[in-house]
């Protein structure tokens, strides 16, 4: 975190009044520029925006000590502060598995019925599939796509991919081996 500009405005020596006041005053004078620059970094979401500059506002109280209202360096300290809790936000979101609303899990087969094994079998398969598909070259599995996915013949496909048809029937012979390989890698045995 930043080093907030020095004062001494002494904190908890019985002065609480002057600490409130001194909060009361950098909100007034910072918070609404402070949330028009965090609001652009968040991409317009007002509620994020709110949240950063509370954030930022209770670092400044916690460095209330350290903190100068009357010099020109609280406006860049604080910035900086909601800048770095708006780039921490970030790298932890990147760090965790996405979120999945609710509504989404409530459409998840009943484990207990007998067709959710089916289903839950078929997902697991189609996974382990594109899983594989994702380890082929990008030529091979366009050809896999085009023909077998997409329903294509090699002359259809070789159009799509602007190809010459044999190149499509040679990518799809190698393709199909490289995929049976990635499947057994996985587990899978035809």
């Amino acid at each position: 975190m930043a080093e907030p500009p020095r004062t001494p405005v002494p904190r908890g020596t019985g002065r609480p009044a002057a600490e409130h006041r001194l909060m009361r005053a950098l909100y007034r004078e910072h918070a609404g520029p402070l949330y028009g620059m965090v609001l652009h970094l968040v991409g317009g979401d007002r509620q994020r925006a709110e949240d950063v500059v509370q954030e930022t506002l209770v670092r400044a109280w916690r460095h209330l000590d350290r903190l100068d209202p009357d010099r020109d360096g609280l406006r860049p300290w604080l910035a900086t502060v909601a800048r770095r809790i708006v780039i921490d936000g970030r790298r932890s979101a990147r760090a965790r598995p996405r979120e999945v609303p609710e509504s989404a899990l409530d459409r998840l087969p009943d484990p207990a019925a007998p067709a959710a094994e089916d289903e839950l079998d078929r997902a697991l398969r189609l996974m382990t599939i594109t899983d594989a598909l994702g380890a082929l070259s990008a030529a091979h599995r366009a050809a896999i796509t085009e023909t077998y996915l997409r329903g294509r013949t090699a002359t259809e496909a070789a159009a799509v991919l602007g190809v010459p048809p044999g190149t499509v029937r040679s990518r799809l012979h190698y393709a199909l081996r490289a995929l049976r390989l990635a499947l057994e890698e996985r587990g899978v045995t035809p």
